[in-house]
Formats: structure tokens, sequence, C-alpha cells
């Protein structure tokens, strides 16, 4: 039984906890391991790091409620890739695990009134 986090009173960490909490299922149902999620360091966060066989994978999440301000992948811009490629480096570092093969998928989740319509698994979304 997997426990429910409380979810936070601003609407915009409400949406974000669900689409993680989806992202997360959407993971392990294609058979990766989550083994982290909100991954804080000095650096920045990472959304979710997982195991996909030997590969380590650390994935941003992006919940959108519309497409008004575009796909939820587009706001993964060049400087949230870099800041997520320190926070891994530090983390792998933190584990001794820096010859370890690893990727940087996104999610994106798409969800209406609280519930999530759909979810999108960008495989290996960008390279550092």
């Amino acid at each position: 039984m997997i426990l429910a986090e409380p979810l936070p009173l601003d609407p915009r960490q409400r949406l974000g906890c669900l689409g993680e909490s989806a992202a997360a299922e959407t993971l392990r149902r294609a058979g990766m391991r989550v083994l982290e999620r909100r991954c804080r360091t000095r650096a920045g966060e990472i959304d979710l790091i997982a195991e996909d066989g030997e590969i380590l994978v650390f994935v941003e999440v992006k919940t959108r409620a519309g497409t008004g301000y575009g796909r939820p992948a587009e706001a993964v811009t060049r400087t949230k890739q870099q800041r997520m490629g320190r926070v891994a480096l530090i983390y792998l570092s933190r584990k001794k695990w820096l010859e370890r093969r690893c990727r940087f998928d996104v999610v994106e989740v798409f969800a209406r009134g609280g519930r999530v319509e759909r979810v999108n698994h960008i495989r290996d979304a960008f390279r550092l």
C-alpha cells in the first residue's frame, strides 16, 4: 500500500504533486524503479530519479492544466537542462556512481479539474 503525501494548499503545488504522482506511476508501469522523489541539492532539485534496468534516469515532470503556454516539455529550457545536469552530478558523486550510465527523461502530465487526463513519457529527452 502506498501512502499518499498530504496535498499542499497552493493550487500550483497541488497540481505539481498530482503530476509527480502520475509520472511516478507511469514509470513504475513501464518497468522502472523509482528511487527518489524531489531530490534536492544545493544546485537545485530533480523531480524523480529512477532505474531503467542498469540505466539511472533523472526525470523532470512538467504538469499543465492546459496548453495555453505550449506543451509542458517546452518549459524544460537549456538552462533547466544544465541545472538538472549539475544536480545529477552531485547525486552521482554522493552515491559514488560516477561511472554509471544515465539519461534524462521528461514526463508531461496533462490535467484538468484536479484529474490527470494524459501522461507522455519522453525518454532520453535531452543530452548534455
